[in-house]
């Protein structure tokens, strides 16, 4: 299968230092923040990619890095071979972008609360100077709602109806790709359960391929073919989901599922996560993991490990065996 999408080497570091005069009177230096750190992955089409970790682990950064809304510090993001960052050909930059679409985390921040339904699902369209007649009205249809709502404004919709409204707005360009910024956050469980199963219809019908953005596991297990594993920018761990379920290799993955509310766990004892996520503007030496790690030695605080296969995982681990 393909390679849709291909990351490689991705970096992304943010300054944010205080301003020029606070740093001279309190005589200290710029501060950078390294969000995403030597990433890569490929997103094969027609599939489903997740990225999972906790918060700040660089997830959505990843995601906007793809869609162009953040440029990349190093590293290339090539869709369909075509580098995003290198080539010069702004024509074609700007056909691979208009073959990739973004659903972010909160429905009520991503419409505008002053258009119309039927703009806002057809601007994409109408950027790119294509015919938009009856355009909203289809895809409100095909996403479970009325071509009637096309009247309508975005705060006379629930929750779980906006995050429709903004797959509508996502599919009115045909893109191949949709990149998932955590879509069901910030909806009701029930809700959740919809608006996943009507991803997953569309990807069927329209053959497209994910990249999923969640923190949550049992979403992830539900929706995903290849999950990676993300920690301080990092990506520790890669593996198909059956394979990541039943035998995550790298401590910080077994940690997650630790952690994660299961239906059959009413009564368990399990240790609950020690420490927290390092400041990643002055990160740890050697693995990043190390200082919560209940495996880590000597070798672990001084030596980065590299990503290395183990059967159908990729890991980064010196005690993944």
């Amino acid at each position: 299968m393909s390679a849709l999408i291909s990351v490689k080497n991705l970096t992304r570091v943010f300054d944010v230092s205080k301003p020029w005069l606070n740093r001279v009177i309190e005589r200290k230096p710029k501060a950078f923040l390294t969000a995403v750190s030597d990433v890569s992955f490929e997103v094969p089409e027609n599939s489903v990619y997740a990225l999972v970790g906790e918060s700040g682990s660089g997830k959505s950064t990843i995601g906007k890095i793809i869609v162009g809304l953040v440029p990349p510090t190093s590293g290339s993001v090539e869709v369909n071979g075509v580098d995003l960052s290198a080539s010069k050909n702004t024509a074609d930059i700007a056909r691979v972008r208009s073959d990739i679409q973004m659903i972010f985390q909160d429905p009520y921040a991503s419409l505008n609360p002053r258009w119309r339904v039927r703009d806002i699902i057809a601007e994409p369209v109408t950027v790119l100077g294509g015919e938009t007649e009856g355009l909203a009205e289809r895809l409100l249809e095909q996403v479970g709602l009325s071509a009637a709502d096309a009247h309508e404004y975005p705060h006379e919709f629930s929750g779980g109806q906006r995050q429709r409204l903004c797959i509508a707005r996502a599919l009115a360009s045909e893109p191949k790709m949709i990149v998932c910024d955590e879509p069901t956050s910030a909806l009701d469980v029930s809700v959740q359960a919809q608006v996943l199963n009507l991803m997953s219809d569309l990807r069927e019908e329209f053959g497209l391929t994910y990249l999923f953005i969640s923190h949550d596991l049992t979403v992830v297990q539900h929706v995903a073919d290849m999950i990676g594993v993300l920690y301080l920018g990092s990506l520790v761990e890669e593996a198909p989901r059956d394979t990541l379920f039943s035998t995550p290799k790298h401590p910080y993955t077994r940690m997650l599922f630790d952690a994660a509310p299961r239906m059959d766990g009413f009564g368990r004892e399990v240790d609950p996560p020690k420490g927290e996520i390092p400041d990643p503007i002055n990160p740890p030496s050697g693995c990043t993991f190390h200082p919560r790690c209940p495996l880590a030695v000597d070798r672990c605080r001084t030596e980065r490990p590299e990503m290395r296969r183990i059967g159908e995982t990729r890991v980064s681990c010196h005690m993944a065996e």
